[in-house]
């Protein structure tokens, strides 16, 4: 089974080592996004990049570097994604926030039943 429609994807960019009460700031925004039920979310971290300090930070071997560009995204229902921007006003002190109109096309193994409310993933299917 596969639903598709109109949706946003929210791409957060912020630097591996920025903290947020002594855990790493994508880990609160993943962990946010999952109690605020969000479809899901996926932490990338890349490779090589440079943001407002115009320095480069890089992964190659001989510049080893903790501050390596990452990045979050979300993609949900415009509603659901919009009702999670406060908490990102919350949590980010430097970075860079886009927002974006997708089609989205989610394949659903097991078509999502009613059932009792869960946390689990597969109960937050999208879209709503």
């Amino acid at each position: 089974m596969k639903l598709h429609g109109p949706a946003l994807r929210l791409t957060i960019l912020v630097c591996e080592n920025d903290i947020w009460h002594h855990k790493p700031l994508y880990y609160e925004i993943v962990h946010r996004a999952h109690r605020s039920g969000l479809a899901g979310a996926s932490v990338m971290r890349g490779i090589e990049g440079y943001g407002s300090s115009c320095r480069i930070h890089t992964a190659r071997i001989l510049s080893l570097s903790d501050e390596l560009p990452v990045t979050v995204t979300i993609i949900d229902s415009e509603e659901r994604i919009r009702a999670f921007l406060p908490q990102l006003d919350e949590l980010m002190t430097e970075g860079l926030v886009t927002i974006e109109q997708v089609e989205a096309i989610h394949y659903v193994r097991h078509p999502v039943q009613q059932a009792p409310l869960d946390t689990s993933m597969a109960d937050n299917a999208f879209p709503r």
